[in-house]
């Protein structure tokens, strides 16, 4: 082809060559990774499920299917197991304490978490960094090393016993995790929006609840997330101050109802499928905006 024909060419014939080329590598074959890599994510993933569907599936067995072979799947699918907890009042009364719980840890957390963030990221006064180191401190002590002391403080309120007694010091040992991931968020925001708001008239407290609150969302429905989920299956401070079987939450709903029901182990397969079953399901359901709001405390 001559270079006057190749200038004389119409842009729609360009347009055609460029995108049949671009088909082309859409449909060229993908090369797949290293296999030993899949192999190893595959090892993981089945180690993580594979506990989740023995409890699973063996509430749909029999006792007698699951001493003869424990690790098969069942023949025949038996679904009274699950229709008897369900049945039972102390199976929703104790669902109904760990909703309680949860939810006011998660609505406490939330509140407090966002306004401490707020404080950290946008002003500046003294003793601002030993806070936010101070927070950050919070992360390395877990809340089985102070269960002595914390029950001890606990029993001097008034709280032995009592559904708040358990979601107070689970919104207090969270708040170190929210404010780390919140953090960035609030501090990523322009201030030149903070600016713009002030010359329109809008108070600190107005920006906060019309800007702030929606620009920093994912992070605020991150640490929602975690701290739901972080209060849904916590057992270790229930079992220490909790007392009555009537605040049990579901975690020591478990541990009661298998010592209860010791040589039923299809029964217990079940109860436990069901206790787990509602994290599992919020966790699915906002595992993006869990991750999406990692990632941009990361960026931030």
């Amino acid at each position: 082809m001559s270079a006057s024909t190749a200038a004389t060419t119409s842009p729609a014939t360009r347009n055609r060559g460029t995108k049949a080329s671009r088909s082309g590598d859409r449909d060229a074959p993908r090369k797949w990774g290293n296999p030993f890599t899949y192999f190893i994510a595959l090892l993981f993933i089945a180690v993580c499920i594979a506990p989740v569907l023995y409890i699973v599936l063996g509430g749909f067995r029999t006792n007698s299917q699951i001493t003869t072979s424990p690790a098969g799947f069942p023949h025949p699918w038996v679904f009274s197991n699950y229709v008897d907890v369900l049945k039972t009042s102390t199976f929703w009364g104790e669902f109904g304490n760990s909703m309680i719980v949860a939810i006011v840890t998660t609505v406490g957390v939330v509140v407090l978490g966002v306004m401490v963030s707020f404080v950290l990221a946008r002003y500046e006064f003294k003793g601002k960094g030993a806070v936010y180191s101070l927070f950050a401190a919070g992360l390395m002590f877990p809340l089985v090393i102070a269960i002595t002391p914390l029950y001890i403080i606990i029993k001097d309120i008034g709280l032995v016993d009592n559904l708040m007694g358990v979601a107070i010091p689970q919104i207090a040992f969270a708040l170190p995790t929210t404010v780390i991931i919140l953090v960035p968020f609030l501090r990523a925001i322009p201030k030149e929006i903070e600016e713009a708001a002030s010359i329109d008239g809008a108070s600190r407290l107005g920006f906060f609840w019309r800007m702030v609150i929606p620009l920093s969302l994912p992070g605020v429905v991150t640490v929602a997330i975690l701290a739901f989920i972080g209060a849904w299956n916590n057992y270790v401070l229930p079992l220490y101050i909790l007392n009555s079987q009537a605040n049990f939450t579901l975690p020591l709903g478990v541990q009661a109802f298998s010592s209860q029901y010791s040589q039923d182990t299809a029964k217990v397969l079940a109860f436990t499928s069901l206790s787990m079953l509602p994290a599992l399901i919020f966790f699915s359901i906002f595992q993006r905006r869990i991750v999406g709001g990692l990632t941009g405390a990361v960026k931030g």
